[in-house]
């Protein structure tokens, strides 16, 4: 095995000057090619690539076989062997393929041979090419052949000459882009001349990083014309290997300089500046922002002393330690509340009326109580805190009219959700001892508004759950106050808040989950579900214009009629509110722009015939008022809105005295069928009906919709009146519906909901009703428009409801 290595210590211009070159007879002296070239050389495998004859370089190869071979050398008179190239080294150099050796190898001349390590080191200057004529030893090492040398022309044609200079100025447009040749091979490269082509060229092509095979080629091809065209273009390739290395490796060292000067001079600027005063350390920096953030503000003196304590710690503790992040954070929130910062109220109810008119349409008792709240803040020249609590149905605009106060007073608006809500420090916040400490939610609001009396609005707050972490609805006491709330203590902060000025807006579905405490805070404005006009109007002026603005589609592209709206909400969407009404509409849309990609050009007028194929079969049908003996009327309230309430009795046999009820009744609902059994029993006779006839029947009572649980205080006039007209076997008075509470001696007690219970008769197309006397300031209070065509008669005692139906 051998191996080529370059040593920077020779002196390459020892064996590269011609005009020193002694005699080849001589030991000591240099051959020079084309005198006194041996017949026969000794040859050793090089594997690592090809040596030229242009070359003067270090050769190592192993003691065991070559020493032999070296010693012969060394002996000789001319002290010259061939090096031959072969790619892959043998298993055994005692014994290789002698057919695997090239054409062509180099005759070089040996010097300063020594051994060093079981390595043999030897510098050989390449003479001329050589190639094997005759194998005169090759069983095994030193082998022996004998040689003959290649005939090249002495005089060069001019295109020799051109690529001769083409490959000169290619090996120095490659000395600066490579660092690696030294200034001795510049004078080396300075003894070429173009004249002499044949070295120049094997020289240009050692240069080149090219594989072992390729410089073989080379070293085959003797004709110098192609030798140069194989040369050249190597050569300009490493030029730009070499170019190409250059830059990335000085666009890599640009840009490591650039940060490491921009890391200097930054470091050098803040020594500068901290000399000269002109800036503080991190912890100089914080205490000043902080004290900037107060300026302006007007803090209570306790507030004031606090944030002065924690500064001054701030000032005196190191930036590294944990109580200095505890105590910044503190400070970070502390500094953050807009102390004493009030915004300005637009007291115009001008403004008031138009913004809520352009939001919403119907709701004229809650629009008229909002302008009533806001007269007052007028005429005091301030609106003070107030909580005010939106109830009503899903989908009726709650959390819409709490947008639309805050904008006809012009204050900020904050929202956020207190359904299910469990944990009471997300209202009041976390001791800040704890890792992970935050402010309650209202200190977050006002960090966010930037004033102390915006309007907040708490969604959901029947929907509040309990845990052991505390009870989040009873914290709300302290906040929702105004005795208290002007003083409202965040554990966080651990400042006293003045809350008086907020405006908060509260919203529910239903009073039920509400606790006591809280719901006596608050002033609570209902509001009921639409009537098919208020929909209707709805539906045209926000609804379809959002839902075609949603889906990107023009307003002439796609219109809906009246009378389809009027259709859709009818048979889609009965609920109080209008959200499914809205999920409808965005069907509608949905169904039309399918065809307006199929014909872009399309008009779709969408009609009541459209209807069913887009939305399939309607989901509520007209329902059949129950008539019959036995059968009344009902009304109702559930969270959803207003609904008739049909209720049925009838007698099933005769043999034994017995009441039974079914239809999933509450405890309060069974109560009032008991009542209602218990007085018609004791009074039939006075109303007209056979004093015997419960004392011999067995009476079954039943609420149809047996699936859907009923309860609440209001049925027991409607399951009275169905009794009597069992026990009279007189059908009652058709179009009539009811509501009311029963007592044992025949009073009629009032009940909630009126209006939820007036617009569910007119959806049913009812309009006579029997309500009691107590709610008839209820009734009278209700818009004009749905009172109108209403006949209304107004029961003390039950002897007034019989009157009406029988």
């Amino acid at each position: 095995m051998s191996d080529q290595q370059e040593f920077p210590d020779y002196d390459l211009n020892d064996y590269a000057d011609p005009e020193n070159a002694e005699s080849p007879s001589s030991n000591t002296g240099l051959a020079l090619p084309g005198q006194n070239l041996p017949d026969k050389v000794y040859i050793i495998p090089i594997h690592n690539r090809p040596f030229f004859p242009a070359q003067v370089l270090p050769v190592i190869v192993n003691e065991d076989p070559w020493a032999e071979t070296l010693e012969l050398v060394s002996k000789s008179d001319h002290h010259s062997l061939a090096l031959f190239f072969m790619d892959t080294p043998p298993e055994d150099p005692r014994h290789f393929d002698t057919s695997s050796l090239p054409l062509y190898g180099t005759l070089v001349k040996v010097h300063h041979a020594s051994r060093e390590n079981g390595k043999l080191q030897f510098v050989a200057q390449g003479l001329t090419r050589v190639r094997i004529k005759t194998w005169l030893k090759h069983h095994r090492p030193p082998y022996l052949v004998e040689v003959e040398y290649p005939h090249q022309p002495s005089e060069p044609t001019d295109e020799v000459k051109a690529y001769g200079m083409a490959l000169i100025n290619a090996i120095k447009e490659l000395l600066p882009l490579n660092p690696l040749y030294s200034e001795e091979l510049k004078n080396y490269l300075n003894r070429f001349s173009p004249n002499d082509p044949s070295p120049l060229t094997d020289f240009a092509a050692a240069l080149t990083s090219a594989t072992g095979n390729e410089l073989q080629e080379v070293l085959d091809c003797v004709p110098m014309l192609k030798r140069m065209e194989k040369v050249l273009p190597m050569l300009r390739k490493e030029v730009e290997v070499a170019r190409l290395q250059k830059e990335l490796s000085a666009e890599v060292n640009r840009k490591i300089g650039e940060h490491q000067r921009e890391f200097f001079l930054k470091e050098q600027l803040k020594v500068i500046q901290q000399e000269l005063g002109l800036t503080k350390d991190d912890r100089s920096a914080d205490v000043e922002q902080f004290e900037q953030r107060l300026q302006g503000k007007v803090l209570p003196a306790q507030a004031q002393k606090r944030i002065d304590e924690e500064l001054n710690k701030l000032s005196i503790l190191e930036t590294g330690s944990p109580e200095y992040a505890v105590t910044r954070n503190y400070l970070d929130w502390a500094t953050a509340v807009p102390w004493g910062v009030y915004g300005e109220d637009k007291l115009d109810l001008k403004h008031a009326r138009k913004v809520l008119d352009k939001h919403h349409a119907g709701l004229d008792d809650i629009k008229s109580r909002i302008l009533e709240f806001l007269a007052v803040g007028a005429y005091k020249g301030e609106v003070a805190g107030s909580i005010v609590l939106l109830v009503g149905p899903p989908g009726v605009g709650k959390t819409s009219v709490g947008k639309s106060i805050a904008e006809s007073l012009g204050r900020p608006f904050y929202r956020f959700s207190v359904g299910g809500m469990r944990d009471e420090a997300e209202i009041k916040g976390h001791r800040r001892t704890y890792i992970g400490a935050l402010p309650g939610k209202l200190v977050q609001a006002l960090k966010d508004v930037e004033v102390m009396n915006p309007v907040i609005m708490l969604d959901e707050i029947d929907k509040m759950g309990q845990s052991f972490q505390g009870d989040p609805a009873s914290a709300l006491l302290e906040t929702l106050d105004p005795e208290q709330n002007v003083e409202f203590l965040d554990h966080y902060l651990d400042l006293r808040l003045d809350l008086s000025k907020v405006l908060f807006v509260c919203t529910a579905n239903t009073l039920d989950s509400i606790p006591g405490p809280l719901l006596d805070r608050m002033e609570v404005i209902r509001l009921s579900g639409y009537i098919t006009e208020e929909k209707v109007a709805i539906a045209k002026r926000h609804l379809w214009p959002k839902q075609l603005e949603k889906a990107g589609v023009a307003k002439n592209s796609l219109t809906i009629s009246d009378g389809a709206l009027r259709a859709l909400i009818d048979g889609y969407a009965r609920e109080a509110g209008v959200r499914q009404l809205e999920k409808q509409l965005g069907k509608l849309v949905r169904k039309a722009v399918v065809k307006l990609l199929d014909e872009p050009d399309a008009v779709i007028k969408i009609g009541n015939k459209d209807l069913e194929s887009s939305l399939g079969m309607p989901v509520f049908r007209n329902e059949q008022v129950l008539s019959g003996t036995g059968v009344i009327t009902g009304l109702a309230w559930t969270s959803m809105g207003g609904a008739t309430l049909p209720i049925e009795a009838t007698r099933i046999h005769t043999l034994n005295r017995g009441f039974k009820l079914t239809g999933q009744l509450g405890e309060v609902m069974k109560e009032s069928a008991e009542i209602a059994y218990s007085y018609i029993s004791s009074n039939l006779k006075s109303f007209g009906g056979d004093p015997k006839f419960f004392d011999e029947a067995f009476v079954h009572l039943h609420v149809p919709e047996g699936a859907t649980p009923k309860d609440g205080p209001s049925a027991g006039v409607t399951m009275a009146s169905a009794l009597l007209s069992l026990a009279r076997n007189q059908p009652p008075k058709k179009g009539v519906a009811m509501t009311g509470e029963l007592t044992l001696t025949g009073h009629v007690l009032p009940i909630g909901g009126v209006r939820e219970k007036v617009i569910a008769a007119r959806r049913q197309k009812i309009h006579e009703l029997i309500l009691p006397e107590p709610n008839r300031g209820s009734f009278e209070e209700l818009p004009d428009y749905l009172k109108e065509g209403m006949t209304v008669h107004f029961a003390k005692r039950f002897a007034d409801v019989a009157k009406v139906l029988f």
